[in-house]
């Protein structure tokens, strides 16, 4: 790197889609970063065996074997002669006999750190489950970034991402196997991802993060964390390990429920039904979350008491009782799902106990966010068309992707639209559904008032050369040439000032978001004019070039060639509700700067996306 960039401090904000930071400038790179020390010479290679090292007292020793072989034994914990305990404050028989398992093992220090042997512990460098040969970022990508800024930026991504590209690259950004940047503890570190996935809704992703750490090693902020991911994808045994280990210092209600549930899962059903019960007597608004984790605690005894749940008078469906009811097949009242919020109801795509019926209530919503791919949306609907005697809406949309695979082009195409047309406030999703069977519509001229959608629902799944067909076929100054345009894997030329001002007289969308983002899509991409650029900012009245300190830092990292760094930007300056959230200020330094270190591909499907869905 020809030089140094400088970034701002220690805190990042956003507020109204615009992130700020401290004043104080401080240097990315380390010092000398740009005055590498040469490669030390190898020292010479002695002939001799060393000498043995002197065996510390209580070391394992190496064993020699019969054919001369040493074998390494196994590391072994190394416990105090004597336990310093305090007498004096010991409890009484009574009180001893009334205690859990897990109190008697906390109250005499037998509680276990760890649930695996020390030489199958973890280490804590290069935390994640998806490796730089497998699509993930170099595990050294944040090594040498300031902790400050890494911290803000992960802590700053509190919510969902208005682009469902966006979502994808960030999520694959903070799945990757990474290394803690210096000066930040990785737990912390990996406690950061976890949260900022969590707020993304991507909880399987993030209960696979955090069982990449030894329990023994958790933070009560990681546990926290992995909690939320356990109960959120319906595991809720999964999260036992932390909280039958991890010191998390909560007393709350949902982490007594959880202990009782634990407890039963590990052999002491009477203990665990004891304390639930002592917390229902307690619980007065919330007896229904209580009575949920007593039924679920009840499956695993010999015991099979009676637990009956009744919704009435419930007015909200907490992220507990979503999670309870799905994972023990108990039927949620439609009154209560019609109010819930969507980003509760998207959690039931990934929920295997679920029917794909059921699942179905929520892909539409998932899939629009980025969480389910096009693929995974048509297995869900191929699952519920083979369903006999089924009916529904599932039924009827299963049956009309069928025929968007069949028949000729005009009954498939009729299929299409309807699929489209059903979607309600997550149409997005039926589009994403549609991807595969648009690209199997042939590029004719017949078909070319629809061109945009399917060119569209095309690129939401990534199949822009199957788009391209449609290049010969769609007017100048289309949507459907604009869409292209963007889209194009290898385009030579520039947009015309014609082609823009066609697009521009026709464009309908409120305040001409279209044209905008259109204009910031195509200056990213570097595949329109200076002067077509300042003319149109002036007609559309936006300014891409006024900075602010988000657009410095991601730009600066985009000069530093820092992809996960760039990547993480992008994601927090796409935090938002919907797409009347982004300015076409924040796209056109995003698509430049994930042109600018490689990522073209997400930059011109992030484009496309913006003028399909703005």
């Amino acid at each position: 790197m020809k030089s140094a960039w400088l970034i701002g401090g220690a805190a990042l904000a956003l507020t109204s889609a615009v992130v700020w930071a401290q004043e104080a400038p401080v240097d990315l790179l380390p010092p000398g970063f740009d005055k590498p020390a040469p490669t030390p010479a190898p020292a010479p290679r002695s002939t001799q065996a060393p000498a043995p090292a002197p065996a510390q007292p209580g070391a394992p020793q190496a064993v020699p074997t019969q054919s001369g072989e040493v074998v390494q034994p196994l590391p072994q914990e190394q416990v105090p002669a004597t336990a310093d305990l305090d007498l004096s404050n010991l409890p009484t028989l009574e009180e001893l006999e009334a205690m859990s398992t897990d109190e008697l093992d906390e109250l005499f220090g037998l509680k276990p750190k760890y649930d695996i042997p020390p030489a199958a512990r973890r280490a804590l460098e290069r935390v994640g489950v998806l490796g730089a040969e497998e699509g993930g970022l170099p595990s050294a990508s944040l090594a040498r970034q300031p902790a400050d800024l890494v911290r803000a930026v992960l802590a700053g991504t509190k919510g969902p991402l208005v682009s469902r590209w966006g979502h994808i690259l960030l999520r694959r950004a903070l799945a990757s196997r990474l290394d803690a940047p210096e000066g930040m503890d990785p737990v912390e570190f990996a406690t950061l991802r976890a949260q900022a996935l969590n707020a993304m809704g991507e909880y399987g992703v993030s209960r696979a993060l955090v069982q990449d750490v030894d329990t023994g090693n958790y933070s009560p902020a990681l546990t926290d964390a992995a909690i939320e991911a356990y109960v959120a994808s319906a595991d809720i045994v999964g999260a036992c390990p932390a909280v039958r280990l991890a010191e998390a210092g909560r007393d709350d209600a949902q982490w007594q429920m959880l202990a009782g549930i634990c407890n039963a899962y590990a052999g002491e059903e009477t203990r665990a039904q004891n304390d639930l019960r002592r917390l229902l007597n307690r619980t007065q608004d919330d007896r229904i979350d209580v009575l949920l984790a007593q039924r679920f605690a009840g499956a695993a005894g010999r015991g099979r008491r009676a637990v009956t749940i009744e919704w009435d008078g419930i007015e909200t469906l907490s992220p507990w009782r979503f999670a309870l009811a799905n994972a023990l097949g108990e039927p949620i009242p439609d009154d209560l799902l019609g109010k819930a919020a969507p980003e509760l109801i998207s959690r039931s795509a990934l929920i295997p106990a679920l029917t794909p019926f059921q699942r179905a209530q929520g892909a539409g919503i998932a899939a629009a966010g980025g969480i389910l791919s096009s693929a995974a949306m048509v297995d869900l609907y191929s699952q519920i068309f083979a369903e006999e005697g089924a009916e529904g809406d599932g039924v009827q949309t299963a049956a009309r992707l069928r025929e968007a695979y069949v028949g000729d082009p005009a009954a498939r195409l009729a299929a299409i639209k309807d699929i489209w047309a059903g979607g309600g406030d997550y149409a997005y999703g039926r589009v994403v559904l549609t991807a595969y069977a648009a690209a199997r519509m042939p590029a004719d001229e017949a078909y070319a008032d629809d061109a945009a959608g399917l060119i569209a629902s095309m690129l939401a799944a990534g199949l822009d050369r199957d788009a391209m067909r449609w290049a010969g076929v769609v007017d100048d100054g289309s949507e459907a040439a604009m869409l292209l345009a963007l889209a194009s894997p290898r385009r030579a030329q520039a947009v015309t000032d014609g082609e823009l001002d066609s697009f521009t007289d026709d464009d309908d969308s409120a305040g001409q978001r279209k044209s905008r983002m259109l204009l910031a899509g195509l200056a990213g991409l570097g595949r329109v004019g200076d002067a077509e650029i300042a003319e149109y900012s002036e007609r559309l009245g936006i300014n891409l070039a006024t900075p602010t300190r988000w657009t410095r830092m991601i730009d600066r990292a985009a000069e530093v060639d820092n992809r996960a760094l760039v990547a993480m930007l992008a994601g927090l300056g796409m935090q938002g509700s919907g797409w009347d959230r982004m300015t076409a200020r924040h796209l056109y330094h995003i698509v430049a700067a994930l042109r600018g270190v490689g990522l073209e591909a997400e930059a011109r499907m992030i484009a496309a996306e913006a003028v399909a869905r703005a």
